[in-house]
């Protein structure tokens, strides 16, 4: 029996199912009711911790013919089709049901999820044929992957091919003897040579507008090849396939049953590692690439990881301008944001989501946003969290809950740990030390409560590294989530903190430039009213004296008033009298040059008026003086009349 228990089932809780057919047994007989109880130490002695041995004791008195009214019974049994039990222990298998139906479905539950049922009288006499029918198919199962296993180990166990390799006619695996595959997939390992990432390798294969094939399997389409744009999985599912560096490999995967929501047995696959694998047989075939190339390129792929889910921490801080980065994720596909520098030398960082771009389906980002919105609003929210005020809060709530701590029963005492594990946990990233016997209201200090005084400070300083904000970042906060509103000028930031703490931060975004530039509705409707009045040089200096500027953050000139009228269609104001004329007028009505009439306005021969200096002359003539102007160039010997 000892054999039978591995360490997975060690780390789930054993089950003690107790119970005893009526009342009066529990009454007066309660000798079968201290030996099951014992079965608690027969679980220690097989390795379990107490703290994960687990007592059903609410069906005494309950009779087991059938499962109405157990519900111990149905706890069970809902929790080892779940998968959380290691071990079930019972006096005798009766014990655990008197009907054959519950039983066999218990014993069912147990074998798909390796629940191991641990008792000592009548396992094999409740239900004999039907555990035999059991066994006779784990024997058959067992012979046929004994003998997959076996021709797996001489490297003759026939699998589907990755494209590029393929069966010849004595079964042996060989390169594909269509050169435009084998071109392709040479390709795919010299991009990823150069670029060194899978997005390099996908980048290449858009850039130059070339597809990758894929071997159809089952249906009409069985074996032939399909030719469509390369995405980033089907890449990483050519780098890490070892069949291409020539090497047999057997065990790579390996697929466990489960009860699915609705009742139904399913089967997931999940990797196993390279270490397990059941069979490797190195230089089977010809390869692509040395079994050697292999190895450094999953390393590279491996390093190119930086925000695994493994991680404690959403990817290594590192030296660039983003202090958000590997924090955020995007509202819409729930992947996380990357980062790219724009600009003239590419000073400019903003976060974007660029899975669209990334699987060869755009040249386009979706989600884009500058960085230092996102990480200014995120930066003070996290100052605010960190001042002293919010710190003493923090301690005194921490206080209460050791207090209370005596108090509360063995569940809440493992989750205060956990909670004062990761918050001692965050304190020594910080203070790069090892508080580990301390508890956690003694570890913040006054030290600590100092550097929290000036920890603003610290942060806006020019010498304080964008590493060190990001770290204090990380230690602080899970991730963000950026959520477009239905308003595009509004941004909903979802933060996380690493705590589970969630809430809300509203950014609002700036205009763009051409916005910047543009004047608000209540500036043209003032020069608009003031157009109706005044002349442009007499709205400048309204405009001026009420302390408004332009778009630029400037004072106002005459040339932007213009501009204004200009781009909104706003009339210049009728300033002229109806018995004036204009310089131009005047010079046809008595056929002269423009030149004479100034000279007029000049010497005062004429009455005129302008409203500024370089604005246009107004005259206005009576009818003496229009008589005078006639005679004098009809007896002028020096002005030249121009016929009219």
């Amino acid at each position: 029996m000892i054999s039978k228990i591995q360490d997975h089932h060690l780390n789930q809780p054993a089950y003690v199912y107790i119970r005893q057919s009526t009342m009066n047994q529990v009454r007066y007989h309660q000798e079968s009711t201290e030996r099951q109880y014992a079965l608690k130490n027969k679980a220690t002695e097989l390795g379990w911790a107490e703290s994960m041995i687990r007592v059903l004791d609410a069906d005494l008195g309950v009779s087991g013919a059938q499962m109405m009214g157990r519900e111990d019974f149905k706890i069970l049994v809902a929790d080892v089709s779940m998968g959380k039990v290691g071990a079930v222990l019972a006096l005798e298998a009766s014990r655990l049901a008197r009907s054959c139906t519950d039983w066999h479905r218990l014993l069912e539950l147990c074998s798909l999820t390796n629940t191991l049922i641990i008792d000592f009288n009548d396992q094999l006499l409740l239900g004999l044929k039907g555990t035999m029918s059991q066994a006779e198919l784990h024997f058959i199962r067992a012979r046929l992957q004994g003998g997959k296993l076996n021709k797996a180990k001489k490297g003759l166990l026939k699998s589907p091919l990755p494209v590029g390799l393929c069966y010849d006619d004595q079964d042996n695996i060989v390169l594909d003897p269509d050169e435009e595959i084998r071109g392709t997939v040479k390709l795919v390992f010299d991009a990823f040579r150069e670029t060194g990432s899978a997005y390099g390798v996908i980048h290449r294969f858009t850039e130059q507008g070339m597809q990758f094939p894929k071997r159809a399997y089952g249906g009409v389409w069985n074996g032939k090849l399909i030719w469509s744009h390369l995405t980033h999985s089907r890449a990483l599912g050519v780098l890490k396939n070892p069949a291409y560096s020539g090497t047999y490999v057997y065990g790579r995967y390996k697929y466990k049953r489960y009860i699915a929501s609705d009742g139904s047995i399913r089967t997931k696959c999940t990797k196993v590692p390279m270490s397990l694998w059941s069979v490797v047989i190195h230089d089977h075939h010809e390869g692509y690439i040395s079994w050697q190339e292999y190895l450094d390129n999953l390393e590279t792929l491996q390093k190119n990881r930086t925000n695994g889910e493994e991680n404690l921490l959403s990817g290594p801080a590192r030296e660039g301008l983003a202090l958000c980065q590997g924090l955020l994720l995007c509202g819409a596909c729930g992947r996380r944001l990357s980062i790219r520098y724009k600009g003239n030398g590419g000073i400019y960082p903003v976060y974007e989501c660029n899975y669209l771009r990334r699987e060869g389906l755009s040249t386009k980002p979706g989600l884009c946003i500058r960085c230092d919105l996102v990480d200014n609003a995120v930066s003070k929210r996290v100052l605010e969290v960190l001042a002293p005020a919010e710190v003493d809060i923090a301690l005194k709530a921490i206080h209460k809950l050791e207090l209370r701590d005596k108090a509360v029963n063995h569940q809440w005492q493992m989750r205060i740990q956990r909670v004062e594990y990761e918050a001692q946990l965050a304190q020594r990233r910080y203070e790069e030390v090892d508080p580990s016997n301390r508890l956690v209201a003694s570890t913040l200090e006054s030290r600590w409560n100092q550097m929290l005084v000036n920890l603003e400070q610290v942060w806006n300083s020019p010498k304080t590294r964008a590493k060190d904000r990001k770290r204090i970042l990380r230690l602080l906060i899970k991730d963000v989530t950026i959520e477009k509103l239905s308003d595009p000028k509004q941004l909903m930031l979802h933060l996380r903190w690493q705590g589970g703490a969630c809430e809300d931060i509203s950014l609002t975004l700036p205009p763009r430039f051409s916005d910047q530039l543009r004047y608000p509705k209540e500036t043209v409707d003032k020069i608009r009213g003031l157009a109706l009045t005044l002349s442009d040089y007499q709205i400048v200096e309204k405009l001026n004296q009420e302390g408004l500027l332009s778009a630029t953050g400037k004072p106002f000139n005459t040339s932007k008033v213009k501009w204004i009228r200009f781009k909104h269609n706003i009339p210049a104001p009728e300033l002229k009298q109806a018995d004036e004329i204009t310089v131009k007028e005047a010079a046809k009505k008595f056929g002269v040059s423009i030149g004479v009439v100034y000279y007029w306005i000049e010497r005062g021969v004429v009455q005129a008026r302008r409203i500024h200096r370089g604005s246009p002359y107004w005259i206005k003539l009576d009818a003496s003086k229009e008589k005078e102007l006639s005679e004098w160039v009809r007896n002028s010997s020096r002005i030249v009349v121009k016929s009219v």
